[in-house]
């Protein structure tokens, strides 16, 4: 995929059971428990899809309910860079996991969230 494009749905829910039935009937995903969630993360694979390309955290009620969308990029500090300097925030700054996904939260300036992200080696 190409800079720019949306290469993640993420869904943030106290309801987990409910948000993967529903996503599951509505859109024919299957959900699979992610090996590095620690039981909080399941991972959405489409049918006939190779790869998950998303995924519902279980907020245990910790934060809001909420659909999101993580678009790739080139480079994750550039993009943060360019999303203020065109109005947006960062609600987390670039991180990069063990694996050499590096990823970031923002805000448009409505306030809606989404997210930024490069695969590990890109």
């Amino acid at each position: 995929m190409t800079h720019g494009t949306v290469g993640w749905i993420q869904v943030d829910t106290d309801d987990p059971a409910g948000a993967e039935k529903f996503y599951g009937e509505l859109f024919d995903w299957t959900f699979a428990a992610d090996p590095n969630g620690g039981g909080k993360y399941h991972l959405a694979t489409g049918a006939g899809a190779e790869h998950p390309h998303g995924g519902i955290l279980d907020t245990e009620g910790n934060s809001p309910s909420r659909a999101t969308f993580v678009v790739i990029v080139s480079d994750v500090a550039k993009a943060v860079a360019e999303a203020e300097r065109l109005g947006g925030k960062v609600v987390n700054p670039p991180t990069t996991t063990p694996s050499g996904l590096t990823f970031a939260d923002l805000q448009d300036p409505a306030g809606n969230h989404f997210g930024v992200f490069t695969r590990p080696g890109a």
